[in-house]
């Protein structure tokens, strides 16, 4: 077997989970805020195969990961979607505020998935001894690449640029005039965060957000999980 597939293969499973059920989240929060338009189209669901989007849950991942591995030996960064939850906001109880919540829920979601991977490893210390050393590197590194990949995602969906969920909470909690100015960029959200992700860094290395993100979830972020799963100080 090639050396590095069965690490690619474990990247790519912490990356689906964190994508998918970053979504799957979205939905349920919008059902219990009065929404079941995910439910009724079948996409209330915690499988992940419902939420994977070809290119952006698969092929760009997959791409991404694998150029890393071969080019220098491990995975730094990871960019990705699925397929958007259907959220219809009328439908909600309280539409500005219940969409807030439920563009909070994808963020949250991952905060946890990154705490449980944290809590795995208790259980898998107990089997050092049992695992064979190959069985523990992969389970080792799924856990370390499912804290990074669901802080890395969490964190840059809170980037306040709608489509994404920060935009969308932004959108909440500012004063009407502003909300509807910055709900009108969505259009273009896409454009801007492509150009706030490859464009900025090249004009100055202050303005690379993704740089910044991957330092705060590989620093503070990676500690500070560790320590909520009971991994010391």
């Amino acid at each position: 077997m090639i050396d590095w597939l069965p690490e690619l293969l474990v990247a790519i499973l912490a990356t689906v989970l964190a994508i998918t059920l970053h979504e799957a989240a979205h939905g349920y929060a919008a059902l219990a805020l009065g929404d079941d338009t995910a439910q009724r189209l079948g996409r209330l669901s915690l499988n992940p195969i419902r939420h994977v989007d070809k290119v952006g849950t698969l092929i760009l991942p997959g791409l991404l990961l694998a150029v890393q591995l071969l080019t220098i030996g491990r995975v730094e960064a990871m960019f990705g979607w699925a397929k958007p939850v259907p959220v219809d906001v009328r439908r909600l109880r309280n539409p500005r505020y219940g969409m807030v919540l439920v563009a909070a829920a994808g963020p949250a979601m991952n905060v946890f998935l990154a705490w449980c991977a944290a809590m795995l490893a208790h259980p898998l210390q107990e089997l050092s001894g049992v695992l064979p050393p190959t069985a523990m590197d992969l389970g080792v590194r799924f856990i370390l690449l499912s804290i990074m990949a669901n802080l890395l995602l969490g964190l840059f969906n809170l980037l306040p640029i709608p489509p994404l969920d920060g935009g969308r909470i932004l959108v909440g909690l500012l004063p009407w005039r502003a909300a509807m100015a910055l709900a009108r960029l969505e259009r273009a959200g896409l454009v801007i965060v492509m150009l706030a992700i490859f464009v900025l860094p090249r004009i100055s290395p202050s303005l690379d957000i993704m740089g910044g993100l991957i330092s705060l979830v590989t620093g503070p972020g990676f500690r500070t999980i560790l320590w909520l799963a009971g991994h010391g100080t």
